[in-house]
């Protein structure tokens, strides 16, 4: 990570020229072709009429769930299966989504197609689906100019699969921003399908504790759901609807972790970032304040924990469009400079929601910029748009290949439940966890693994038998002591013999220090869902470090031994002072030294 990140957490803003506009109508997944404009006419027609699309596409790649395909008129049966085949593998190369590019020859070529070959076109494109269990929709259509005195045209087309043993495709989108900028109420009023009164009413949903509601301030990590069903509509808690409900009508489901934006639960914040594991950020700004607070800090730990993020620019209703314009003029100069080294691409039609979804997913660089009202609901049906499209980060190959590793589940949440007992709340880092598996978990204060037994799971508030890598979910865990768990902790497989350690070496860049950083120096240190105090015992060929510099420095957790891994990202912190970097060396120790816990305390479970 580039150190000029620092920037961010302590450094001013430097404005860096004119403010860049995205334009709606670019072609999905960017570039190509731009020489080659003066033997063919731009295809495509923005918002204001002008054509302005490059006459390419980037070309097909054979992995991925994008699809080109120039016509589908009436194939052999012969054709048809293979066709099929096609589309079952890129609906599991994009974990139950693909997108057809009808008109399109195979080299990106943007041909078009007219209007009745495109009608027979689609409903070749609609038995395929039908064939696989899939839905259709037409994300939009764009008229290409291509030699021809017939209107032609190309269809962009998304296919669900219908989702079948729960597995619906969950994407995790943390929600940053600073301290009243309508982070909570964004988030009530996408889940629950009712606009707010302008007084906080869709937020109160959405609180855990009674001083949030009185302080109207989020204080700490609630998770809300969003579902999109196989035709790309919402399912919200609208019309009634449970959890469950929700569950079992959606194809795709966003789950939003609705962080704190007040400074002092900042470690809370850091938390839900590091052991969440989202996929995606959403970083809320309040139009009449623009970059206040902490917004720049959250801005600057996405960046440093390289989670994607887009952001949305909330209270528009309650400005002049001249001050909206200066909070997007504000956000393009820090998002294009140095430390960040974005393409702000602000989007204003349902045509730039499908491009800067696709182009969001493809390219780390391009920042979306959203504008709305959870008032009014301006443009919240873009927002909607937008993670309707949103492909995963991951395709099923390397989920595959997660699920073939041992069982490993953060433990993040520990709860007592009446009547079911002790459970833990986490993510599934690798293998599958199924109902009534053995598994240890640890470490405790003296470094030991304990038994115990997974009773039932619950994913998204609904019951699941199997969980597969990188799902979240929650674990029932029976009469096992609560006492014994703490937040930190890892459950896995018996087989891996787990290496726990009190020392360790990473690499870090030292982003803000108001002096020296020294032998000696206590900070907070974050890796993953491990949270705890560490001493610098040594700075590797240096004696101090200062902001902005980089070292290999040891570590000593002051408490209990941590279950780490090398190469894993570690965010430290101690009031200005933060830096990154990630685990370089483990001084381990082994279960074997340390031994498994084997006589079981009361309510304890054993093999």
């Amino acid at each position: 990570m580039d150190s000029r990140v620092s920037e961010l957490f302590g450094g001013c803003c430097r404005p860096t020229g004119a403010a860049f506009r995205g334009r709606g109508g670019a072609a999905p997944g960017g570039g190509g072709g731009g020489s080659g404009s003066k033997a063919k006419k731009k295809s495509g027609r923005s918002r204001g009429g002008k054509a302005n699309n490059p006459p390419y596409l980037p070309p097909e790649a054979e992995d991925g769930n994008i699809e080109y395909k120039l016509k589908l008129v009436n194939p052999s049966q012969y054709r048809f299966e293979h066709l099929v085949t096609q589309m079952k593998w890129r609906l599991q190369e994009g974990r139950g989504e693909a997108v057809y590019q009808i008109g399109v020859e195979d080299n990106g070529l943007l041909v078009g197609l007219s209007e009745e070959e495109m009608r027979a076109s689609l409903k070749t494109l609609r038995r395929m689906a039908e064939k696989v269990g899939a839905d259709i929709t037409v994300l939009r259509e764009r008229e290409v100019d291509y030699d021809s005195d017939v209107p032609r045209k190309i269809t962009e087309v998304l296919v669900r699969k219908v989702p079948d043993n729960q597995q619906f495709l969950d994407l995790r989108v943390a929600v940053l921003g600073n301290v009243d900028s309508g982070k909570s109420t964004l988030l009530g009023v996408l889940t629950q399908g009712e606009l707010d009164n302008g007084r906080g009413r869709a937020r109160l949903n959405l609180f855990r504790h009674l001083h949030e509601i009185q302080s109207g301030r989020t204080s700490s990590i609630s998770f809300e759901i969003l579902g999109f069903n196989s035709k790309g509509e919402v399912v919200n808690y609208s019309d009634s609807r449970t959890a469950e409900e929700i569950c079992e009508s959606s194809s795709k489901m966003i789950t939003f972790i609705d962080l704190a934006g007040h400074h002092k639960y900042l470690k809370t914040t850091i938390f839900g970032l590091t052991s969440y594991c989202p996929d995606f950020a959403m970083l809320v700004v309040s139009a009449n304040t623009g970059i206040a607070g902490t917004t720049r800090e959250h801005l600057g730990l996405a960046m440093a924990l390289k989670v994607p993020f887009f952001i949305v620019i909330s209270k528009v209703d309650l400005c002049s469009k001249a001050t909206v314009e200066r909070t997007v003029k504000q956000l393009e100069r820090i998002l294009k400079q140095p430390g960040c080294n974005k393409l702000p691409l602000l989007v204003t039609s349902d045509d730039d929601a499908v491009t800067a979804a696709q182009q969001f997913a493809q390219s780390p660089n391009i920042t979306p910029i959203f504008t709305l009202s959870s008032v009014s609901g301006e443009n919240l049906d873009l927002v909607k748009v937008f993670l309707n499209i949103l492909p995963p980060l991951t395709n099923s190959k390397e989920q595959e290949e997660l699920m073939q590793q041992l069982t490993e589940f953060q433990v993040d949440e520990i709860y007592t439940v009446p009547e079911v007992g002790t459970v833990v709340g986490g993510t599934l880092s690798s293998g599958i966890c199924r109902e009534g598996e053995n598994l240890v978990v640890g470490p405790t204060d003296d470094g030991k693994f304990l038994r115990l037994k997974v009773c039932s799971i619950q994913r998204n508030r609904s019951a699941c038998r199997v969980l597969r890598a990188g799902q979240a979910a929650t674990l029932a865990l029976g009469p096992f002591d609560r006492s014994l768990l703490r937040k930190g902790m890892v459950m896995v497989s018996p087989e891996m013999n787990p290496t726990i350690c009190s020392v360790f070496e990473a690499e870090i860049v030292l982003l803000f220090h108001a002096t020296t950083f020294r032998k000696g120096f206590q900070v907070t240190v974050h890796v993953g869902n491990v949270r705890q105090t560490a001493v610098v015992e040594k700075i590797h060929g240096k004696d101090k470090l200062r902001t902005g510099e980089k070292a290999v420095v040891c570590f000593r957790f002051i408490k209990h031994p941590e279950y780490l891994k090398i190469g894993a990202k570690l965010l430290f912190r101690e009031g200005v002072t933060k830096g990154i970097g990630h685990v370089t060396n483990l001084q381990a120790i082994t279960t074997k030294e340390n031994g498994l816990e084997e006589s079981l305390g009361p309510g304890q479970l054993s093999f």
